[in-house]
């Protein structure tokens, strides 16, 4: 058997790239893209992702060089995801949440040859290329609104003309290796400095495959781009659409008003997000609803997702179902699928099990919990803690530029998340804390997560985030930060106060979980993918002592760290 060929015929390169052809072979007439009166079909979008590859490499683009894009969720980031790579190039979404300090910073690590930039962040782009020092991209164009062109300029050219001009007969740069690059994703830095993960063709399309059979997605599903596509290249969705056949749904700004317009006007059946948006829908005002006729499904990952807003999401109609995973993961590597049998328990329970992380999509070889000093995996009892590890295809390849970073993500054949976890007798995985969020308070181990999900259980608790404070005796004890809803009851004079929140905690939780001090907020600080920023709060709680019982003071301005590490905030009594 040894002897049998491997040839054109029976091996050909794996890459998400083979989703596109398929979709205008099998698909051509059926909606592609819908962007307000914008509408393409999939032999209209292959065309216009032949053309912008044939462009790029009139530009002189050619294999692993970088093509950089910052862009709300429009159809021009849509097409990138298969123009770029066709171009024989690396896509690098930038996150638009970010500074123009930090996009000059990826922009001069990751080397980009071209730079697309959206109207709406011309001026920030500009900014960031004052950092560059003349080391700016060769190549700058700017994307004008599809829908209502603005005639904002930015650069030697503009994104819509290169489609134009570009050839629909190229059907793009055969793909070699399947190992080589496709995308070049910088992660969020919740615990460090920014790093460049970058995926490869083979992983982005064992993928992008898990994915649509780990949320069983089906034939023809109208998806709503409320995930940013530079999140993992929207937990390669991008290419999923594309591989079932469906519509995208594109979307400028994900305000709750746009996407229950959305929703109600080109009956969405997919969306993903971060919890976080759950409370954008929940909290949306009467005008701004819609209502849902059909049941809408959500994948929700990032964070955990608190369990008591699990039964108010689905009572809007959404059917939600919880991913685990990060941008070394390429999106969700867990997920948490449902059984049968949890049908018939209590409301609560089954949130509670909604809220776990799940088992393995099909694309990981294995996903566990292990004590990383010895290696030896955890006893399956819910109660023992290790960190998450994982191994598979979908796993990066490394961090560009970066062999130290990546020999310390990759530990005896695992990838090591830093996540804390448990696993429960059924072989399901939950997460407890960030290895570097784990509270040790007085020789006991208190899981942030854990006492989130209580205070988010508070009729009046919008956002919540606990962390570690110094404590005289105990070394470390919890301090939380926390948001209130602002129309409950429609009583702006009723205040919550710090003992309000600690008198609930104590009826909820072991006393040695209880926080010592309450800070009340605006708005809590967020990463640019809309995950808390833990890191920021940590440096404010150790300019704290431990109180109990004082008036709840509202921190209303955004947080500012000096080089010393002082806090300077705006509060509001």
């Amino acid at each position: 058997m040894d002897l049998l060929p491997k040839c054109d015929a029976n091996y050909v390169p794996l890459t998400p790239i083979t989703f596109l052809k398929r979709a205008n072979a099998a698909y051509a007439n059926r909606t592609s893209v819908i962007y307000e009166g914008t509408r393409f079909t999939w032999s209209q979008t292959y065309e216009r992702c032949c053309r912008l590859a044939d462009s790029l490499r009139s530009l002189k683009v050619g294999k692993n060089d970088v093509v950089s894009v910052l862009a709300p969720n429009i159809p021009a980031v849509y097409e990138m995801h298969f123009a770029v790579p066709m171009a024989g190039a690396v896509l690098n979404a930038i996150n638009t949440r970010l500074d123009a300090k930090n996009i000059a910073t990826i922009l001069s690590h990751s080397g980009a040859k071209v730079f697309f930039v959206d109207y709406q962040y011309v001026e920030l782009a500009s900014e960031a290329l004052g950092f560059l020092d003349g080391a700016a991209p060769s190549v700058l164009a700017c994307i004008d609104d599809i829908d209502t062109p603005t005639g904002v300029r930015f650069g030697q050219s503009e994104y819509e003309q290169l489609v134009q001009r570009g050839n629909p007969g190229y059907t793009g740069e055969l793909v070699q290796d399947e190992w080589d690059p496709i995308a070049l994703n910088y992660t969020s830095g919740t615990t460090s400095a920014p790093k460049g993960v970058v995926y490869s063709h083979r992983g982005a399309y064992l993928s992008t495959l898990s994915q649509i059979l780990g949320w069983e997605m089906g034939n023809a599903p109208v998806y709503l781009w409320s995930l940013p596509m530079f999140h993992c290249n929207g937990w390669t969705f991008t290419w999923g659409v594309a591989a079932r056949g469906g519509t995208n749904v594109c979307l400028r700004n994900t305000t709750a008003k746009d996407m229950y317009r959305n929703i109600a006007e080109h009956a969405v059946t997919h969306m993903c997000c971060a919890p976080v948006v759950f409370n954008v829908l929940l909290e949306a005002k009467p005008h701004e609803r819609r209502e849902i006729t059909s049941p809408v499904e959500i994948l929700t990952g990032g964070a955990p997702p608190p369990a008591s807003l699990l039964p108010k999401i689905e009572r809007l109609g959404f059917h939600v179902t919880h991913g685990y995973g990060l941008t070394e993961t390429a999106g969700p590597a867990l997920v948490c699928e449902w059984q049968r049998k949890w049908n018939k328990l209590p409301q609560q329970d089954q949130a509670k099990l909604k809220a776990r992380q799940g088992i393995s999509l099909l694309t990981l070889s294995d996903a566990d919990v292990k004590d990383l000093d010895t290696m030896a995996s955890v006893p399956r009892d819910g109660e023992t803690t290790g960190e998450i590890v994982l191994r598979g295809s979908s796993i990066m390849k490394g961090y560009f530029k970066d062999p130290e970073a990546t020999s310390n993500a990759f530990r005896n054949g695992w990838f090591a998340t830093g996540d804390i976890g448990v696993i429960h007798p059924d072989g399901y995985l939950e997460i407890k804390d960030r290895s570097k969020d784990v509270i040790i308070s007085g020789g006991e181990n208190i899981s942030s997560v854990e006492l989130e999900s209580v205070l988010y259980r508070h009729p009046r608790v919008l956002e919540a985030a606990v962390v570690a404070m110094p404590h005289p005796k105990w070394g470390e004890s919890p301090c939380a930060f926390i948001s209130v809803k602002k129309n409950y009851n429609g009583d702006t004079n009723d205040v919550v106060k710090e003992s309000d929140i600690i008198a609930y905690c104590k009826k909820n939780l072991p006393r040695f979980m209880v926080p010592k001090r309450v800070e009340f907020m605006a708005e809590l600080p967020k990463t640019s993918t809309g995950k808390i920023h833990k890191f920021q709060l940590r440096a404010l709680a150790q300019n704290f002592v431990v109180t109990e019982n004082l008036p709840g003071k509202i921190i209303t301005g955004p947080i500012q760290l000096s080089a010393s590490g002082q806090v300077n905030t705006q509060v509001q009594g």
